[in-house]
């Protein structure tokens, strides 16, 4: 299995500082993820991208490799995600390494497992699609969002005032945990949500993003509950 993982670590952090390598539950939450990744058994190498030495060397310590710093260019706000995957990609290029498919799994992502990982391989492979995204299902119906107009509620379908919860159709939001991509494909149209995206589903307790301080209380709930 000719598989890349890369752990997108900046060491910035606005709402919640070094959050990356913060401790939660007696260890920095990227270990936790470096753990799930090593357990999987399905990667040739382990890279965090980051742009900071303390990030780095946190995670040398748990079992991944920084063999180099990420550019300023590619450390600000400015920068996506798959521009952040794709200098990975160009770089390890330059060392004489390819990989037929990455794996970006983020940091913060302590509620990960081996088996899902596994899973979102699987799919990948099995059915020859370009990338799987975890998703999770919106607890209430989108189609029923409220929003303000001067300072008023008003339905944004009004067409479905009527429509029963149970004949509107599901929708989902990305888990925020991992992305399988075929470097090939994901090389030729520089996006995470190819052409040809296929999805696990996961359950609302089963991830986490984490954003801000709230975020982080709401993980150890999680995190605790499946213990």
């Amino acid at each position: 299995m000719n598989n890349l993982v890369i752990i997108p670590a900046r060491g910035g952090s606005k709402r919640i500082p070094y959050k990356n390598i913060k401790y939660f539950n007696g260890k920095p939450i990227l270990a936790y993820v470096i753990n799930a990744v090593i357990v999987s058994d399905l990667f040739e190498e382990i890279i965090v991208s980051t742009d900071d030495v303390l990030v780095a060397e946190v995670a040398k310590e748990f079992g991944a490799n920084v063999p180099f710093l990420r550019s300023n260019i590619n450390s600000d706000d400015h920068a996506t995600l798959s521009d952040v995957l794709i200098e990975v990609i160009q770089q390890y290029k330059e060392l004489g390494k390819t990989f037929d498919n990455i794996c970006c799994i983020l940091p913060t992502a302590a509620l990960v497992t081996a088996e899902k990982i596994q899973e979102g391989f699987d799919l990948l492979k099995k059915n020859k699609i370009y990338s799987v995204v975890p998703v999770i299902k919106f607890a209430s119906p989108i189609q029923r969002a409220l929003k303000v107009e001067k300072d008023l509620l008003v339905l944004r379908e009004t067409k479905h005032i009527m429509t029963r919860s149970q004949d509107l159709e599901d929708h989902y939001h990305d888990s925020g945990q991992f992305y399988w991509l075929n470097t090939e494909e994901f090389l030729k149209e520089k996006k995470i949500f190819t052409s040809k995206t296929g999805y696990i589903e996961l359950k609302e307790n089963e991830a986490q993003d984490v954003d801000t301080p709230e975020d982080w209380k709401m993980l150890e709930i999680k995190f605790n509950l499946k213990k």
